[in-house]
């Protein structure tokens, strides 16, 4: 997808396994897709905690003997997209707590929706913040704590709304903590004598995790003197993983609460081809890389052909700069170019996951007419993206969605597309294991927004 719609950040974790920094730097690598703007890791070798951080991709950030420098058994990491805070060093995390107590280290993969309140409420009483990041704030209510780590961490979490995962390492210890909702993915394995824990299930391939367990929404899993402490800290609620989840921000070979993504975005490309039985099309194409399982999975239910007819640079300069409606149309050539003998005289069904902005999808269909294609009918593998999501996607406000302001008919016309449909939300929710937040093609918001409220109105 290439409506550039962004989610916050990627999360990994090590535990008593020897070059925890190392196998973390794997780790953070199969999570660059969830960010790129920084990254970080923290180690501990159970008397002292350091860590090493900047903006960048992981192998710009440690590109030299950084990590030989980062000794311990124990370590946490961290890819960034900055949704809440700016991308400034200040907000790329690991972030760290030094105190009499001890060090702590801490990341965290989400949005907390009453982090404004929070943080004014701390700010009054004296505490003083590093940087404007909402996950600075899950450290200075951990220190405000009394009891035991554990504790600690219990009562803040109570006090968290919104969506959160996050990993609270000391000395000698990390502790796990999903949202009560289970919003935002992260799970355990097994890795040589020790355990690893990640945002996604695909890292572990990586560094050969097994025995792979979820952590439950509302749970505290706590790793610590060898062993494995799970602890419950709220109920669980209604459980409801982002939808963008399945649909996007994930790699195709991690499983999220025993689905696999790959086969959810099949399936959603399958029920696309139900309804269009009297559709007449050449072939299927997938714009890469999230589409091409969902592409795939239409084109085996309809018994058109797929093809591969369109081709993605993966050399384009992140930093690439847009400054005037040519370039941003060179953008898109850059990014993606088309197959002429592939689509010329061709009907197109053309798979996407999304839209969001419209802009992207606009681009894309000139850009296979002018390569010759006959008809392009678009099919997106999602539901029509109207709300705004304040739960670490950085879609803030109702004017960035197209969906929001045009019926699916004129957004057809805009895009210049000869037919265009979404996924319902029931056949979404369909091949789910139970439930899933929607709330960005909904507007059903499972938590309260607090002063985010005020961007829904009109």
């Amino acid at each position: 997808m290439f409506d550039e719609l962004h989610e916050e950040c990627g999360v990994f974790g090590v535990y008593q396994v020897e070059e925890a920094a190392s196998l973390t730097y794997y780790g953070l690598h199969a999570l660059q897709h969830r960010g790129q703007e920084g990254c970080g890791i923290a180690v501990s070798d159970g008397r002292a905690v350091q860590s090493y951080k900047g903006r960048g991709l992981i192998s710009e950030v440690f590109h030299g003997d950084e990590l030989a420098k980062l000794q311990g058994n124990i370590a946490i990491g961290h890819v960034r997209y900055s949704t809440a805070g700016g991308n400034t060093l200040e907000n790329v995390q690991p972030l760290l707590s030094i105190s009499h107590r001890g060090t702590l280290a801490m990341v965290h993969n989400g949005q907390i929706v009453n982090a404004i309140r929070l943080r004014n409420e701390m700010e009054d009483a004296g505490s003083i913040f590093q940087g404007t990041s909402d996950s600075e704030i899950i450290l200075h209510l951990i220190q405000r704590q009394k009891g035991s780590l554990l504790e600690k961490i219990k009562q803040t979490a109570r006090q968290l709304d919104g969506a959160f995962a996050f990993l609270i390492m000391s000395e000698n210890s990390v502790y796990a903590v999903r949202d009560p909702h289970g919003l935002r993915p992260l799970s355990y394995a097994r890795v040589q004598e020790g355990y690893c824990i990640s945002s996604e299930t695909c890292t572990y391939d990586v560094i050969n995790g097994h025995d792979i367990t979820d952590v439950k929404p509302g749970e505290i899993v706590k790793f610590c003197d060898g062993k494995v402490e799970h602890h419950r800290y709220a109920p669980a609620e209604s459980h409801a993983m982002c939808a963008m989840e399945y649909i996007y921000f994930s790699r195709p070979d991690s499983t999220l609460d025993g689905i696999n993504v790959h086969l959810f975005r099949k399936k959603s490309g399958a029920l696309l081809a139900q309804k269009d039985h009297d559709l007449q099309a050449d072939i299927v194409i997938g714009v890469p890389d999230s589409s091409i399982s969902a592409a795939s999975g239409y084109a085996e239910e309809s018994g058109l052909p797929y093809e591969m007819g369109l081709i993605k640079n993966r050399y384009v300069a992140r930093t690439f700069i847009q400054p005037t409606q040519q370039l941003r149309d060179r953008g898109v050539r850059m990014k993606l170019s088309a197959i002429r003998s592939i689509v010329e005289g061709k009907r197109i069904v053309l798979i996407d996951d999304s839209i969001v902005r419209g802009t992207t999808s606009k681009r894309i269909v000139q850009l296979l007419k002018e390569a010759g294609a006959k008809a392009i009918h678009m099919r997106i593998a999602s539901p029509m993206i109207c709300s705004p999501c304040f739960y670490g996607v950085d879609t803030s406000t109702k004017e960035e969605l197209i969906a929001a302001r045009k019926s699916v008919d004129e957004l057809c016309r805009y895009i210049n597309a000869d037919s265009l449909r979404f996924l319902t939300i029931d056949e979404l929710r369909s091949i789910s294991n139970g439930g899933l937040c929607t709330a960005c093609f909904d507007g059903h918001y499972i938590t309260d927004l607090y002063e985010y409220a005020a961007k829904l109105k009109d």
